[in-house]
């Protein structure tokens, strides 16, 4: 190893591995799954685990799951999830 010459770095062919995963993802982009809304969540928070806390069903085709961040989320109708108010 020569001392004083330059060593440049291509980031472009870094592995995913180094890139901390999730970085850019909103809530609309998140897999319809419960899992992956609470994994989200989680992340969002922190690291400090958001769980359901309670379900409904509203106008009679619509589930809704109220989560420990205190926030509800349903899925709209393209299947996306979304905070509901």
């Amino acid at each position: 190893m020569a001392y004083g010459v330059p060593i440049r770095l291509n980031f472009a062919d870094m592995s995913q591995a180094f890139m901390r995963e999730g970085e850019d993802q909103w809530l609309p982009d998140v897999a319809p799954t419960m899992h992956a809304l609470i994994v989200f969540l989680t992340r969002e928070n922190n690291g400090i685990r958001v769980y359901e806390k309670n379900q409904k069903i509203i106008n009679k085709d619509r589930i809704v799951h109220e989560m420990s961040n205190g926030l509800t989320y349903g899925k709209d109708s393209n299947g996306r999830w979304e905070v509901v108010s």
